[in-house]
């Protein structure tokens, strides 16, 4: 039983460096998470910090393993049971900005934070960056596909043209509520995100 409660113990540990990483990183950056940083905030040494993760680059990692998640868990999860298509990508839009509207992180968005951080780098990071954002791409791609095939959209819709929108649209409300005190981009967000598929804008926006 000791081995069972050092093993879970160990994983708490890991489980609260990562979200303390992740809040400091949403304000500050995934560069402005340091081993003394974390050790401080949550009175630890800095070498019980590291050993869970042996280097820096693997905390990123493992952040933005913690927060692409907990994206998933808030825009994905609460619409995947809705039927492909039209109604599921409706889902989605109202789901991301309602996410994006209250992220859980103190800097807003982390993955719209991280992602003008690392996008014009290289490494690991932002290789995991990007297979992350492209998987939800493709996600996104899926459903107007689905709704393209079923006729719910137009025939000659360009399925990476409205991805690109739909996410251009998504990202646009961290810097617009964090910059600028625009507390209805995420309901102008969602009104755009209607325009773009050629629907009627919801009527609570």
């Amino acid at each position: 039983m000791a081995g069972r409660r050092s093993v879970a113990a160990a994983l708490d540990t890991r489980a609260a460096i990562v979200r303390c990483a992740a809040d400091i990183a949403s304000v500050e950056g995934m560069e402005g998470v340091t081993i003394g940083r974390l050790a401080a905030e949550l009175e630890m040494s800095k070498s019980g910090v590291i050993g869970h993760f042996g280097t820096k680059e693997q905390l990123q990692l493992a952040t933005l393993e913690y927060a692409a998640d907990r994206f998933r868990v808030r825009v994905w999860d609460p619409v995947s049971h809705r039927r492909p298509g039209l109604d599921r990508l409706l889902a989605i839009c109202e789901s991301w900005t309602r996410h994006e509207d209250d992220p859980g992180f103190p800097g807003g968005c982390f993955i719209a934070a991280v992602t003008f951080e690392w996008d014009g780098r290289t490494g690991p990071v932002h290789d995991a960056l990007a297979a992350t954002t492209k998987l939800w791409r493709r996600v996104l791609r899926r459903e107007i596909e689905t709704a393209v095939a079923a006729g719910e959209l137009a025939a000659d819709t360009d399925p990476g043209q409205v991805v690109f929108a739909l996410e251009a649209l998504a990202v646009g409300v961290n810097p617009a509520r964090q910059l600028h005190g625009d507390d209805l981009a995420p309901a102008w967000a969602l009104r755009a995100m209607h325009a773009v598929l050629g629907v009627p804008a919801p009527s609570s926006t």
